[in-house]
């Protein structure tokens, strides 16, 4: 997996996408193809989540175009995800579908709010090794969740998705002006109609709407109660989603080599949810594989196509319901099973050798993690606390105290003083013999916490109740700041 490019670059503009008619076609067809591979997944989440289909659909409708106009990350789609689902679903079911709706608009709520508090940045705190677990996690999950369309089919199932995967690895050493997923999916379909065969079709994931969304305000009491009720998932919800369309950004930056507006892409996030949520949908995030067909397998780049994937979801299914419920899964499992062979960071696998173990086990804990739960917000999480806890004790071992062999009063302190490292730094003195003054010389270690300073004090406790003193020299800024605040003071 390559690593987040440097270079100040910004994607291409709506506006220099209508002017450029190669790179509109681009867009156009992206949008296209992203809208097909969106209708399966967003009926599959809300049956998931025990809800009418279309209101998976209208989550992908309002989600994809509103994020496309406020997000921060051109090119990238979002929609009715899995993981919100996972989520969301316990308010319907224990309270019904407005609690669930008034759920979507107060996550989207505490997202806005937390994109301006600038929860955004702390992004970085994430290591390379959780980003390359959440990816190949990310594969497998995509890969697994085609395997309900592969078992117990019609036979004729299978060379199809075979066929479809042969067209969009070979197609485009013809063209790469039209999407290849497109071109599988339409004769996909041609050939099934044709055949007149019997097949799992789109059709049978779910009703298509008629109609188009209408806002409106959910009933439900405004209360401290409701609150009470829809607070934590509202909170879940709000996390999550963030979560994962951040690494999502982080994922398409690698991609097309230019930057996200992090911040702006999670208030775009929260405001998406909320009009999402006015208008009936079950909310949502960035979405995955979705973008990964969007800006891997189509090209495109600008945020028409995000926008273009939604209008073309929504005027598909109402307008051409009964036409797009006719289109095979084998065509849209073949494009997926493409989207997770390419989504995997094969060369993890190469480079494990070489990796230090605690990073090796970073990337494994956040794999099965995500695997196991399902849920890539746990994998990310678990990853992040394995790689601090990891560092932590690293760290903490590169802590040294040498005694001068030609000053028995001096001590050396090397390395970082925290939590970890400074729990024996007491036991590391000899306090029952040498002078009656003693100096340890700081100059090659930094102070960084409370704990630090309170060890600290501990060796000037043990010096006095042998009878001497000590002196604490060549305290940096950070160390002197510390020391000169709770020196003394935290018992």
């Amino acid at each position: 997996m390559p690593t987040t490019p440097q270079a100040d670059r910004r994607a291409p503009s709506v506006l220099s996408a209508l002017r450029d008619p190669r790179l509109l076609s681009v867009e156009v067809l992206g949008g296209l193809v992203t809208a097909f591979a969106l209708i399966p997944e967003s009926l599959s989440f809300a049956i998931v989540a025990g809800l009418d289909p279309r209101m998976g659909l209208y989550a992908a409708f309002t989600m994809a175009c509103a994020t496309a106009v406020l997000g921060g990350r051109p090119a990238m789609v979002s929609g009715a995800a899995g993981s919100i689902a996972l989520v969301i679903f316990p308010v319907a079911r224990d309270h019904g579908v407005d609690f669930l709706i008034a759920t979507v608009i107060l996550g989207g709520m505490l997202q806005m709010l937390l994109g301006g508090l600038g929860v955004a940045r702390l992004m970085r705190f994430i290591p390379r090794s959780v980003m390359v677990g959440f990816v190949d996690a990310l594969a497998i999950l995509i890969f697994s969740a085609q395997l309900p369309q592969l078992i117990g089919v019609p036979w004729l199932v299978y060379p199809l998705v075979v066929a479809g995967v042969a067209v969009i690895v070979l197609f485009p050493r013809l063209t790469r002006r039209i999407p290849a997923p497109l071109v599988t999916i339409l004769l996909i379909t041609l050939a099934v109609v044709s055949l007149g065969a019997d097949v799992p079709t789109v059709g049978d994931q779910g009703a298509l709407p008629h109609s188009l969304p209408v806002p409106g305000i959910p009933h439900v009491p405004l209360t401290l109660h409701t609150l009470e009720i829809i607070a934590p998932y509202a909170v879940a919800m709000a996390l999550v989603g963030l979560m994962e369309s951040l690494l999502t950004a982080n994922l398409v930056d690698d991609i097309t080599r230019t930057r996200t507006s992090r911040t702006r892409e999670a208030l775009g996030q929260g405001a998406a949810n909320v009009i999402t949520g006015v208008f009936g949908g079950m909310g949502g995030c960035a979405m995955i594989g979705q973008t990964i067909v969007n800006v891997k397998q189509a090209g495109a780049r600008t945020r028409l196509s995000s926008f273009l994937a939604g209008a073309f979801l929504i005027t598909l299914s109402v307008a051409l319901g009964d036409t797009v419920g006719r289109i095979p899964m084998a065509a849209l499992v073949a494009v997926m099973l493409v989207v997770a062979a390419t989504t995997f960071d094969w060369h993890s696998l190469r480079t494990l050798p070489l990796m230090p173990r605690s990073e090796t086990l970073v990337l494994l804990v956040t794999v099965l993690g995500t695997v196991l739960t399902d849920n890539l917000a746990v994998g990310v999480i678990l990853g992040v606390i394995t790689a601090a806890v990891a560092f932590a004790r690293r760290v903490a071992h590169m802590t040294e105290v040498v005694r001068d062999p030609g000053d028995p009063g001096r001590y050396r302190v090397r390395g970082q003083l925290f939590f970890a490292s400074s729990n024996d730094l007491v036991e590391q003195f000899d306090y029952d013999s040498g002078p009656s003054h003693v100096t340890v010389d700081l100059s090659g270690a930094t102070v960084w916490d409370a704990s630090s300073v309170a060890a600290l004090d501990g060796v000037r406790e043990q010096y006095h109740r042998a009878g001497r003193t000590v002196e604490f020299s060549g305290l940096d800024r950070i160390s002197d700041h510390y020391v000169q605040r709770l020196g003394g003071r935290l018992g």
